[in-house]
């Protein structure tokens, strides 16, 4: 097709035009070109200059505009065939190309045609032309560029494959056409033209062609069969076996399609075919297992094995655990067990067997394979039957994925072979009893007390039984026997503590001095009778003086207990209440005692902690202050001490003392705790509940991280978020903390559960 050729008109030319244009208004009595003409002597003559017609140039645009509406406007009046939505992404892809664009572009048509001159026969370079046209927006040089790459490069498959895609589908069916003529055997050429079939018959047909041409090919097979129903692929299966018998999956999606019986003498073809492929004995193995023939099972994968190795066919030992997890993923553990069972101690040293059992039994459970790291521990104890370890990692497992009755019976088996360690016999005992079976539960510690029957956790398992379930004359009598026949400061001090729950202080005295004689340097028994005395008894001079012997007694045999000293210098604060002298005097006391086990007890947070709340409470703030900072000085990384600075210091210098304290103590579930305080009391909900999971991540043991956090939520979360905390900790049942003990430990709440 010729270009237009524009020429530029004349000054001549327009003149006239103009003139006439003139004579036709002014014949019609409109003086449309006002100034073209000057009047001179009432003769009208041409001027050098004219100016332009500019309700002409309206006109003319408008008709312009009227042409361009009318070619795209339809037959209906009213309606127009333009789409605003998709007129306006056409002009948002439009790209506007630079001038340093450009000039890439030519550089790189420069470079490929030096290319395809140099080397005509080099399928690449007549693709990345094509390309290179295509991105500069040239799709109809880009296609000829690509055709005749085709018509140079005949047996390229990747020139047929990108002709194909720069062209329409109808187009590319044909070039397809041409290219599977030119390439019989290109497979890419097949399933490129299967894809560009809209309907699956139309699909079949050209694979079915392609089959033909290239029987061998195990990619064409699978698409063909993937488009036909159960039956219609089992055919083609069955014939995709014969032509293509090397291929493992083909066997093994016959096998799958077909009965037990026929799947059975697939699986025995294929293995003859393949016989050193593991995947086929697996199959085997899970088609038993399918069937409930867990003895099969067993011999079929040691019988591979041993076949494998006939056949120098390399399997590591890590494999086949691969394997064992895979077959436990697909629903058969069973042969998991067997691949374990056949193949875990493969390749490993005698004394490294224990170890790395452990390890691979831990590396399943990292990856959700519980049956696979099982099956590694019953074969671990199966080798070692009295090692202790093993025993408590297979009971861990069991408590975390297993089952009541599986951990019964790992419990059972541990407690036969190693009868003489407690915790088996414990931990199955308290199941019991936590599932309501109470009667079984003592027959097991029966059980236990004739293999230990000097053991004082055995003896105070059978007290705690009997005691929960409101036992206590039972409970009473065991004590008396355990302390006969394993007489220990604890049994005496679960004696006492039975009495005084009872309510009957002055035989728990009694134990206590019974005790103390034997056992003198137990601070708890100590403890104990000084609370039964000042905090059960009457508050009067004599049970003063009573509660000072005890605690005198025991810092003198005890004289590191700190608990003791902060005890007897509570019990000086108090003394007013017992009518025995003034606060004052109580406090000066009290503080001269913490002097002294400050002195013997060097370096004690608790110590000086208790001091600086003895302060604050006798009113003295600045020696409090002033005790805080020599405490600092003398436990600078005190986790106790520093959260307690925090929560104590006047509000605008809580902000720099919790920066110091984190970087002192990043990891001390204390602080973080009293920094999410911090944060709730600014109403910075989000970060002080972030805080607070900090805090019980980093020590869920700690019982006041949880109380504070249920507290925050209590007070500013939802019904959700106080559901949540609540039930991990539950779970994470916390023993220790100070606020946590001093509830936990009351005597009022002894019996209460963390719930």
């Amino acid at each position: 097709r010729r270009e237009d050729v524009f020429t530029p008109l004349t000054d001549s030319l327009l003149e006239s035009r103009s003139m006439a244009n003139a004579d036709a208004t002014a014949s019609s009595g409109q003086n449309a070109i006002a100034g073209m003409t000057q009047v001179t002597d009432g003769t009208a003559t041409s001027t050098a200059g004219y100016r332009t017609n500019l309700s002409g140039l309206a006109e003319a645009r408008s008709t312009v505009m009227t042409m361009s509406l009318d070619k795209m406007s339809d037959s209906v009046s009213g309606q127009t065939v333009v789409d605003p939505k998709g007129y306006l992404t056409s002009l948002s892809n439009t790209k506007i190309a630079s001038a340093a664009e450009v000039g890439d572009v030519n550089k790189a048509r420069l470079l490929l045609k030096s290319v395809r001159d140099t080397n005509p026969k080099h399928g690449p370079g007549w693709i990345a032309a094509a390309r290179v046209e295509e991105a500069a927006g040239k799709t109809a040089h880009a296609r000829k560029l690509i055709m005749e790459g085709c018509e140079i490069c005949p047996d390229n498959e990747d020139v047929w494959l990108e002709a194909a895609r720069l062209h329409p589908q109808d187009q590319a069916k044909t070039i397809l056409a041409a290219a599977a003529r030119r390439m019989p055997t290109s497979v890419q050429v097949y399933l490129r033209a299967a894809d560009l079939e809209s309907h699956d018959f139309a699909k079949k047909a050209v694979l079915r062609k392609a089959l033909e041409a290239n029987p061998n090919s195990v990619t064409l097979w699978k698409a063909a069969i993937d488009l036909e129903d159960a039956d219609d692929a089992k055919i083609l299966l069955s014939v995709a076996v014969e032509k293509v018998p090397h291929s493992v999956e083909m066997w093994l999606a016959l096998a799958r399609l077909e009965t037990y019986e026929n799947a059975r003498k697939v699986l025995n073809q294929a293995r003859k075919q393949l016989p050193t492929e593991r995947a086929v004995w697996i199959a085997a193995a899970k088609l038993e297992e399918s069937q409930n023939h867990g003895d099969v099972v067993d011999r079929i994968v040691d019988k591979a094995v041993r076949s494998l190795d006939k056949h120098d066919a390399v399997v590591m030992r890590a494999q086949w655990l691969k394997e064992a997890e895979a077959a436990e993923a697909a629903g058969a553990p069973l042969t998991s067990a067997a691949i374990v069972k056949c193949t875990v101690g493969r390749g490993v040293d005698d004394e490294d067997r224990q170890r790395t059992w452990a390890d691979d039994a831990n590396a399943a459970l990292s990856r959700n394979a519980v049956a696979t790291a099982r099956a590694i521990l019953a074969h671990g104890l199966a080798a070692f039957p009295t090692k202790r370890t093993l025993w408590l990692q297979a009971v861990d497992l069991e408590r975390k994925h297993g089952t009541a009755a599986s951990l019964d019976e790992v419990l059972e088996a541990a407690s036969e072979r190693l009868p003489r360690t407690e915790i088996f016999w414990l931990v199955r005992a308290k199941e019991k009893w936590l599932a309501g079976a109470v009667d079984e539960s003592r027959s097991i510690l029966t059980e236990a007390f004739k293999a230990n029957p000097d053991s004082e956790p055995v003896w105070l398992a059978a007290v705690k039984l009997e005691w929960e379930t409101g036992e206590i004359e039972r409970a009473r009598v065991l004590l008396a026997r355990a302390r006969e026949r394993a007489p220990t400061a604890r049994i005496y001090m679960k004696s006492a503590l039975l009495e005084r729950e009872c309510r009957r202080f002055d035989e728990a005295l009694e134990l206590l001095e019974e005790g103390l004689r034997k056992y003198p340097t137990f601070a708890k028994m100590y403890m104990m009778g000084g609370q039964i005395c000042s905090e059960d008894l009457t508050k009067d001079q004599i049970h003063l003086d009573r509660t000072r012997k005890f605690y005198q007694r025991g810092l003198q045999n005890c004289p590191n207990s700190v608990v003791l000293w902060c005890l007897a210098s509570q019990l000086e604060e108090r003394v007013a209440e017992y009518r025995s002298g003034s606060t004052n005097a109580g406090v000066t006391k009290a503080r001269s005692l913490l002097e002294l086990a400050r002195l013997k007890n060097a370096k004690n947070p608790e110590l000086w902690l208790e001091a600086i709340r003895l302060e604050r409470r006798a009113g003295n703030e600045k020696l409090a202050v002033s005790l805080m900072a020599r405490a600092l000085q003398e436990c600078p990384t005190s986790g106790l001490l520093l959260a307690e600075n925090i929560s104590t210091s006047p509000r605008v210098e809580q902000k720099s003392k919790s920066a110091d304290a984190i970087k002192r103590r990043p990891d001390d579930p204390r602080v973080i705790a009293a920094v999410a305080a911090l944060f709730a009391s600014e109403r910075k909900h989000d970060k002080a509940r972030k805080w607070y999971e900090r805090a019980v991540k980093l020590d869920p043991d700690v019982g006041d991280s949880w109380a504070k956090w249920y507290a925050f939520e209590l007070d500013a979360g939802k019904k959700e978020g106080r559901e949540d905390v609540k039930q991990r900790c539950i779970a994470a049942e916390p023993k220790h903390g100070e606020l946590w003990c001093s509830v936990s430990k009351a005597m009022p709440d002894r019996r209460k559960s963390t719930a």
